[in-house]
């Protein structure tokens, strides 16, 4: 069973799903593992109901000692939460960006006593697709249009990804280029079990190496900057870390407090030997361990700075592309109201101790130089299926900025 919630912020209670599937399969298996002591899925509202209330996302903060509990504490996304009929585990459940991902993965066998969560197999599949749903979602964030455009293709993807309740492919992504070839199977059309999707064309094999790049910009002369770079091709042959001559993009994160203001400066540049040509770009400035902001002022070289709606997070959306001279910056003048619980806090990024986080995407490319030889790929089947062959390069880069008297290596999620 799978679910994908979004959480208005003007009020708890307006909730909705954005995307959700229940498996009756996967349902039925669960309740033979388990005979009498089976605790049945409730409806999607009762489910979303009991699953705020354990994520404490509900308007009653009063004490419940089967959740709030000091034995309770709990730092892992496995969850239990309490249905009427009992309590359904393991639930994985996570927030990230106003969004709620969670599914409720197989355990095949007996719940009682619970097994080891390292004996769970679903769980990494679950936890698999789930990001593999945010790396699909997050990137539109920013604009409710394309959020929805993409939670009405997501419930077709899904078919494709997760067909009969298990996940056959978890980059989401990596799917929605053949959106257009997916169509829904006509009731009056025999359709075996195994195929989720029938297509109409002429048969094709599609090949995609993706590299992902993770680096850290200190802006220190006795600090190191670090940059890795790993990929996979669709194949699941995975290859490991390489080192690259320069990160992609440089930049660098200036940040100085005034009295009750923050001055921010961000410098960036493009690399001359990479690609000017981003299916996306932006960065990504958080302010943590204050409240929300209420004044903002700021001049951008080039592409748009945005406003996140729990006011924390400025979303500076640099585009398709770079300009001319490859070089982009942002100064601004930031004001903070009173903080309050609903912000978000870091208790490394304090004082002066913040940084900036870039996402990017370029298709058609590589940091490495790998690429697919359409004519070298040998299909046996029946037929001459068309070869489709594709690079990407996908980047993280961090921009460390912080204070002189501390020496750490900021550890953020990637």
């Amino acid at each position: 069973i799978l679910y994908f919630e979004c959480e208005k912020r003007s009020s708890t209670e307006t909730l909705l799903f954005l995307c959700r599937r229940r498996y009756p399969t996967v349902e039925a298996r669960a309740e033979a593992f388990n005979g009498s002591t089976h605790v049945a899925v409730p409806s999607d509202s009762d489910f979303l109901k009991a699953m705020l209330f354990e994520l404490r996302l509900t308007d009653d903060q009063s004490f419940v000692e089967h959740r709030d509990t000091c034995t309770r504490i709990d730092h892992s996304s496995v969850r239990s939460v309490r249905v009427e009929g009992g309590d359904l585990w393991p639930v994985v459940a996570f927030q990230k960006s106003g969004l709620i991902y969670a599914c409720l993965p197989l355990v095949e066998e007996a719940l009682e006593p619970r097994p080891s969560l390292l004996t769970i197999p679903g769980l990494s599949q679950g936890l698999a697709l789930l990001f593999g749903i945010l790396d699909y979602i997050s990137p539109s964030r920013k604009n409710e249009a394309e959020l929805s455009a993409k939670a009405g293709q997501l419930r077709t993807l899904i078919i494709q990804a997760c067909p009969l309740g298990t996940p056959l492919n978890t980059n989401i992504s990596s799917l929605s280029s053949s959106f257009d070839d997916i169509q829904v199977v006509p009731t009056d059309v025999k359709q075996p079990a195994w195929r989720s999707n029938t297509y109409k064309g002429k048969p094709q094999v599609n090949v995609c190496i993706t590299e992902k790049v993770k680096c850290m910009q200190y802006d220190k002369r006795d600090v190191v900057d670090m940059w890795q770079v790993y990929g996979a091709v669709n194949c699941k042959n995975e290859y490991g870390f390489l080192q690259v001559p320069v990160p992609p993009i440089l930049g660098c994160y200036q940040l100085t407090e005034e009295g009750s203001q923050l001055k921010i400066t961000v410098n960036l540049k493009l690399h001359e030997s990479i690609k000017n040509s981003f299916e996306y770009c932006e960065a990504r400035i958080p302010f943590f361990n204050r409240g929300p902001i209420a004044h903002l002022e700021y001049k951008v070289s080039y592409g748009q700075l945005d406003l996140s709606r729990e006011k924390s997070l400025l979303v500076w959306v640099i585009g398709q592309k770079f300009p001319k001279s490859s070089e982009v910056s942002l100064t601004g003048t930031v004001t903070f109201g009173d903080i309050g619980e609903e912000h978000p806090t870091n208790y490394v990024c304090t004082g002066n101790t913040a940084y900036v986080k870039m996402y990017f995407r370029i298709p058609d490319f590589t940091l490495t130089g790998c690429y697919v030889d359409q004519h070298s790929v040998q299909i046996f089947t029946p037929g001459k299926p068309k070869i489709t062959a594709c690079e990407l390069l996908k980047m993280t880069v961090i921009l460390l900025k912080h204070n002189d008297d501390l020496r750490y290596t900021l550890d953020v999620n990637y």
